[in-house]
């Protein structure tokens, strides 16, 4: 299991030429939302607060394979509202396979189902099915009973038709790390090929705020959760770096790009990110690049960032790091991620009353030179 080597040779391949052109921002895969309407209302989400005439609205094939086309990211992640509500998703999907993108479908698996003969198996394809837990933490997070049995077996099918298929999982406040190894150990029983996982972002438009994790609280449980797997010996196949495993840990002081996952729904291209959905918009995937202020964000420079360890901000940071810092990437990958000892530090408060006077701003480059050798010497 894992990613196919096609996937990870293609990757890599895109992004040292990428560095070879010198070309400073470029993204590693982009978020295709093609609808906001979801037939879930997740304690977590703000997506579907939006009025009924925008959760109505549909974005044309044309103009997705267009975006996509003009952003030339190697992977499309198409997430909503819920993708499988969009009719005209299987010429989408088609499109981008014929484009050779790989795609991550992200579903909440009620319709997948009733839809799964619209899509074929193809190496460029995988279902990305959300699952939070196990099936009380699962269903409490999706707002209704059941989801997680049917979700289960939508998994089980698409398996049983020969479709690549992983689960997305993110973690919200009082989870329980024991939990969440058990839960890890269930979804790999399944025959996933791994799991995409993500602290909590504080999502503004979200129903509730009290099921956020904060920075430090995300770090523990994640030491804590390592901990539990290795002691157990789990055979946890993770969809990311092993640098960004070792950021969430704890163990790097990586600072968000945002450029590196770029977001185009039916607005337009969402300024800054897939989080922040108050920014503004650009008509272009250009004007996005040039026109964004992107020194406005990040971890200590824009309060509204400073929560946040998604992996849609900080995994283009990690991989960025991998080939900055090969050994480095090559250790975390070997032996996992470093569970004890002193956190990396986290980056100053460059604003309001909190700022630190001594405090300059610190260029990615140096924070990630800083970081490598933060717990070079220590066990893992």
């Amino acid at each position: 299991m894992g990613i196919p080597l096609i996937q990870q040779t293609k990757i890599a391949r895109y992004i040292i030429s990428k560095k070879l052109s010198g070309q400073k921002r470029y993204p590693l895969a982009m978020m295709l939302e093609p609808l906001f309407q979801c037939n879930l209302a997740c304690a977590g989400c703000g997506k579907i607060d939006h009025p009924k005439e925008i959760l109505q609205k549909r974005m044309s094939v044309e103009d997705a394979l267009r975006a996509v086309d003009e952003c030339g990211a190697p992977v499309v992640s198409i997430p909503g509202g819920e993708p499988l509500i969009h009719k005209e998703m299987p010429q989408i999907v088609q499109g981008l396979i014929a484009r050779e993108k790989f795609i991550y479908l992200c579903t909440n698996a009620l319709l997948l189902t009733k839809h799964i003969d619209e899509y074929t198996p193809s190496p460029y394809f995988t279902w990305s099915v959300h699952l939070d837990g196990l099936q009380e933490r699962h269903d409490a997070s999706v707002c209704m009973e059941g989801v997680f049995d049917k979700a289960v077996a939508a998994i089980r099918l698409a398996l049983s038709r020969g479709f690549r298929v992983t689960i997305n999982c993110t973690l919200f406040n009082n989870e329980q790390a024991d939990e969440i190894a058990k839960f890890f150990d269930f979804a790999m029983s399944l025959g996933i090929e791994g799991i995409t996982v993500s602290p909590g972002y504080s999502y503004q438009h979200a129903p509730r705020q009290d099921v956020f994790l904060g920075r430090t609280e995300s770090k523990q449980l994640f030491r804590d959760v390592f901990r539990i797997g290795r002691e157990r010996k789990s055979k946890w196949v993770f969809n990311q770096s092993s640098m960004f495993l070792d950021f969430i840990a704890g163990n790097q002081s990586y600072q968000c790009t945002p450029w590196s996952n770029p977001t185009y729904n039916i607005f337009g291209w969402q300024k800054p990110c897939y989080l922040l959905v108050d920014e503004g918009y650009a008509s272009s995937y250009k004007e996005l690049i040039e026109d964004t202020e992107w020194d406005k964000y990040g971890v200590g420079i824009n309060p509204k960032c400073d929560n946040c360890m998604a992996h849609c901000g900080f995994e283009g940071t990690a991989v960025d790091d991998t080939f900055a810092h090969p050994l480095k990437a090559a250790r975390v990958a070997t032996f996992g991620p470093r569970i004890d000892g002193a956190m990396a530090p986290d980056l100053p408060v460059l604003y309001g009353d909190r700022a630190d006077a001594t405090a300059i701003r610190i260029p990615i480059s140096a924070i990630q030179r800083s970081s490598s050798s933060h717990g070079a010497d220590t066990g893992r």
